[in-house]
């Protein structure tokens, strides 16, 4: 018998065990025994055929490609149940993923929308970054925001905000507006956990009249928008920033409004921080600004996708926190899907 070959047979079933199932890994078994059976009586030495099929050291071969058998039948049987458990996972992630995060549609009155969603969890669909885009008496109102922490509490929360959002969005005449009702939504949700005083959420706040040329920002403690104009990319920092939602009683600050220019063909990136705080193998931080300004002849959908594809590049695959994105692109009165 020729011991190599047998050493790898004894290791054959539990190389199938990664890849198949139970019963396949069986039959793996049951060959490598008999295999191993022929080998030990293949003829050898000018035709003398070696009788040892039952010696000792044979059996204890075929003993051990047995046991290993066994042990990778149970691993192959464990992996499919981890396999279908993820799956059903995966499934409930996604079905909760388009109920906190529906959708936006892609046209809003004179205003295209396009998303981008990463979780940073390899397993996961959703996370705490959140974003929503609605048509209003008031204009086309949208939100994008990052609650403070992890988790499935996280992941309440903005669900929580999403919800009140939706129903202020049309309710209320103007954005401090929105915002108070925000905060009195999240100061109650906050005060339902037992760090109510770190629960918080960074948002900013946008709106687009139909009737005027601007866009309104209340910007609460989040990382600016960029506003794309032409081949121009400029940071709209808010003049003064407005408190994070859930911090607004402890500041004693109320929520201030910053309008900028915003004409036909403008488009506006809100996005959470965890763009900017991408880094690449050095520690710098990612350089959105910059990269944009590369891209700015790209339509809406491209230029997302470009900014999805490097930051992977740069963080070389290796996300360390949620990301959201969400581009709104004023079209051109002339444009005939602008009515």
């Amino acid at each position: 018998m020729q011991w190599p070959v047998s050493f790898l047979l004894i290791a054959l079933p539990v190389v199938a065990a990664f890849a198949h199932g139970p019963a396949f890994v069986g039959a793996i078994t049951v060959f490598a025994v008999i295999f191993e059976g022929v080998l030990a009586g293949t003829p050898c030495c000018a035709g003398r055929v070696v009788g040892y099929l039952w010696e000792r050291h044979y059996v204890a071969t075929y003993l051990s490609t047995a046991l290993v058998g066994g042990l990778g039948a149970l691993l192959a049987a464990h992996r499919m149940r981890r396999e279908r458990t993820l799956a059903t996972v995966r499934s409930v992630a996604e079905t909760a993923q388009r109920v906190l995060l529906r959708p936006v549609p892609h046209l809003l009155g004179r205003v295209s929308i396009e998303t981008l969603y990463v979780s940073a969890a390899a397993e996961a669909q959703i996370g705490g970054d959140l974003f929503e885009a609605m048509s209003t008496a008031h204009g086309v109102r949208l939100l994008i925001g990052d609650v403070r922490g992890k988790g499935l509490l996280a992941v309440e929360t903005a669900a929580a905000m999403l919800a009140a959002f939706r129903e202020a969005a049309y309710d209320e005449p103007d954005l401090p507006a929105v915002a108070r009702r925000l905060e009195r939504s999240m100061s109650r949700r906050a005060a339902q956990l037992p760090d109510s005083e770190e629960r918080f959420i960074t948002t900013v706040l946008a709106e687009i009249p139909g009737d005027e040329p601007v866009v309104r920002i209340v910007n609460c403690g989040h990382p600016p928008p960029l506003l794309i104009n032409r081949d121009r990319v400029s940071e709209l920092s808010p003049c003064d920033p407005s408190p994070p939602l859930n911090l607004g009683v402890l500041l004693g600050g109320d929520y201030h409004v910053d309008v900028e220019p915003f004409r036909p063909g403008d488009r506006l990136l809100l996005y959470t921080d965890g763009v900017t705080e991408t880094r690449d193998r050095t520690g710098a931080f990612y350089p959105l600004t910059q990269r944009v300004r590369n891209w700015t002849a790209l339509p809406p959908r491209e230029l997302l996708n470009r900014l999805h594809q490097d930051l992977l590049a740069y963080s070389d695959a290796t996300l360390d926190d949620d990301i959201a994105v969400l581009l709104g692109h004023r079209l051109p009165d002339d444009r005939p899907d602008a009515d």
